[in-house]
Formats: structure tokens, C-alpha cells, sequence
């Protein structure tokens, strides 16, 4: 199967010496200009997000209809072909539910976002036995969710909402088809959750999307192994009367914490700058 690509292969600026792993068919090292290994999981799910960033620091515009990571990427097609490539290798795609009320027509998958390349990216999955669409996870405290959402009506999915022993109930009586909905505690743990993730579920490999407090939430549990992040010369801004989002949301580190992140690979595609990073 021939992968479209994104209309032209990346420029690798940089890239660290390759450690242990799978790695990606030679046709997508071809694309993405270099490898990109996903190393066996211990204990838990290999644990992976993707994000992209605008020139100021915003991952949202935060407006009715324009909540997602498309406007802050000007919707650059290598942006969208690394998220795809991303979805395609995992076997659990996590985001928040406020990801979930505001982009309720989104669908966690590699077709979706870029469609081109569906049967290629289909055929990766099956390449690495994964089933034919992610796992769709879904972290709610509150158990508040968008009944409406596209995932919850498609058979295609499998949905787990990840919720509170207060927010069970609540969520159980939306009676959503396709959906199994289990408490990790007084609060959602997370480690609980990819643990049940990796046993349970037979989930070899995670990806979060969002939103900014989870993110922060992994970060904070050490539940984060590698980052995708694209650096957009979009700027975004932010207001008293109109606040937009950081990366990281929910969540003030100390001066002298020792979160650090690891710069692995740096690419390049006009003027958007893609970096891969690992977490100590």
C-alpha cells in the first residue's frame, strides 16, 4: 500500500541516536525523513501525546467552532499527517471530556484526519495487530458528557468512559450504546487507568490528545514517555476578557522542579517545526 504523504516529505534538522523498538515501514521513514521507535511496554501502556503550539504559546483559540488544534496548525497537512501517523499506532486514543463536548463530531482515528492516506494507515495497524480503530477513551470527574457525540452512535467504536464514583452515575444515565463506564476512584486515577488500559484492555500503546489538564495530569504522574509537538508561526493570543490555553492548564510547578523534557528529533516543514521529545 503507497502512503499520499502530506504533499512533501519532512526536512530532519536533527535526530538522537536511534534506541529499542519498532519502527516504522520504510516507506513512512521515507515521508517522515527518519524513525520513530515505540519500545515494548513494562507495566503499563507506552505512553505518548500530540499537540501543536502556536508561535505564542497557545494550543486553542478557544471560540465557538474553532476549539481544536486545526486553527492553531493554520490546518498544515504535515501537521495532520503526523496525528494521523500518531492515531495509527495506538492501540487508545485519551482526551478530556470538555475535548469531547467541544469537538463532538471528531472521531480519534488516522482516517479522519487525513483520509488520503486511510488505507495505508489502516494497513499499519493491522501490520502491528492492532484492532481496526482505537480504543476511544474518554476522562470525565463529573461524569458530565456530549450525548450527541458522533463516537457514541458508531458502531465502529469502542468507547471508555473513564469517570469518578461520583461521576458514575451521572454518566450512566445518558444509556450510551458502545460505551463501558467504570469509576478510578474519588478522583480519576490515572495510573489505575492505564494500568487497567494495559491489562484489561490490551492496550500496548496510548495516546493523549488533550486537553491541557490532562495533559498536565500525566505529566504530574510520570504517566507521559514521549511527546509529539508542532510549533506553528500562528499567532494566537490571549485577554482578561477572552483567555486562551497554554499547554499546560490546571497545574504551577515549583522554580527548580525537575520535570524536564528531552529533546529526541526535530523536523521541519516550511515554517511549521515539528519536535519529538521524552520525559525523565
Amino acid at each position: 500500500m503507497s502512503y499520499h504523504g502530506p504533499g512533501s516529505n519532512f526536512e530532519l534538522l536533527w535526530e538522537a541516536a536511534a534506541g529499542l523498538g519498532r519502527g516504522l515501514p520504510q516507506e513512512l521513514r521515507d515521508i517522515y525523513r527518519g524513525e520513530w521507535l515505540v519500545p515494548d511496554p513494562i507495566g503499563r501502556p507506552y505512553s505518548y501525546s500530540n499537540f501543536v503550539l502556536s508561535h505564542d504559546g497557545r494550543v486553542s483559540f478557544s471560540t465557538p467552532g474553532h476549539e481544536g488544534g486545526g486553527d492553531v496548525s493554520d490546518f498544515n497537512p504535515h501537521d495532520q499527517w503526523v496525528m494521523a501517523l500518531a492515531r495509527a499506532r495506538a492501540d487508545a486514543v485519551v482526551v478530556g471530556a470538555n475535548t469531547l463536548r467541544t469537538e463532538f463530531e471528531h472521531e480519534w482515528t488516522a482516517e479522519f484526519i487525513f483520509p488520503s492516506d486511510a488505507e495505508a494507515f489502516a494497513e499499519l495497524r493491522a501490520l502491528e495487530n492492532r484492532q481496526p480503530t482505537p480504543l476511544q477513551v474518554i476522562v470525565t470527574g463529573s461524569g458530565v458528557l456530549n450525548p450527541e457525540a458522533t463516537i457514541f452512535s458508531d458502531p465502529r467504536f469502542r468507547v471508555l468512559i473513564a469517570t469518578t464514583d461520583s461521576g458514575l452515575e451521572v454518566a450512566k444515565a445518558y444509556d450510551l450504546p458502545n460505551s463501558e463506564i467504570v469509576s478510578f476512584g474519588k478522583e480519576v486515577d490515572l495510573l489505575r487507568l492505564y494500568q487497567a488500559l494495559f491489562n484489561e484492555y490490551g492496550c500496548q500503546t496510548v495516546l493523549c490528545e488533550g486537553g491541557p489538564r490532562l495533559y498536565a495530569s500525566l505529566i504530574v504522574a510520570n504517566l507521559l514517555d514521549e511527546e509529539f509537538l508542532t510549533l506553528s508561526p500562528v499567532i494566537v493570543g490571549s485577554s482578561d476578557s477572552e483567555q486562551r490555553p497554554g499547554l499546560i492548564e490546571g497545574l504551577a510547578l515549583a522554580p527548580g522542579n525537575d520535570k524536564r523534557a528531552n529533546l529526541t528529533s526535530v523536523r521541519r516543514a516550511g515554517n511549521h517545526l515539528f519536535l519529538r521529545t521524552t520525559w525523565s
